[in-house]
């Protein structure tokens, strides 16, 4: 059973919610190569509004700008196991902005919800993360995603 607290690597990838791979939402492409990486979770979050390097501020305020919003996908593992996960990012992401940070996980628990990874998910690694279906959930805080998401547009 892999147990993951401590430090950790928080990588966290910033695309337009359009931008594709092979026909594909690049954001879920990423997530579902994570998955099969063993990565520990991965959460994709939809910015409301945000501006990378264009200028272009893209906003839900405005219908027109609306179409490509910035998507956040992030990532909290091992060390180890987000450095060897990057070279598939290289491959994906021709457009936006990869961002690495450590980080410290006090807490990562399934639905067992006592730390043992006792969830009823059908995870790779016991950490038990996901639903009855095998759908993994990722953790993370908001706290440190309340800044406007970059993008390029």
């Amino acid at each position: 059973m892999t147990r993951l607290t401590g430090g950790a690597l928080r990588l966290t990838v910033f695309v337009g919610e359009n931008d594709t791979w092979r026909h594909r939402p690049l954001y879920s492409e990423i997530v579902h190569r994570a998955h099969a990486a063993g990565l520990a979770g991965a959460s994709v979050f939809r910015g409301v509004e945000g501006f990378g390097a264009s200028s272009l501020i893209h906003t839900s305020r405005l219908l027109s700008l609306s179409e490509d919003l910035p998507v956040a996908v992030v990532i909290v593992d091992t060390p180890e196991r987000v450095e060897a996960f990057l070279p598939q990012l290289d491959e994906l992401v021709t457009e936006g902005l990869v961002v690495l940070d450590e980080c410290r996980v006090l807490r990562y628990a399934g639905r067992g919800g006592d730390g043992t990874g006792t969830g009823t998910g059908e995870e790779p690694n016991g950490t038990g993360d996901g639903d009855s279906n095998g759908h993994r959930h990722g953790g993370g805080s908001s706290a440190d995603q309340r800044g406007r998401f970059g993008h390029e547009g």
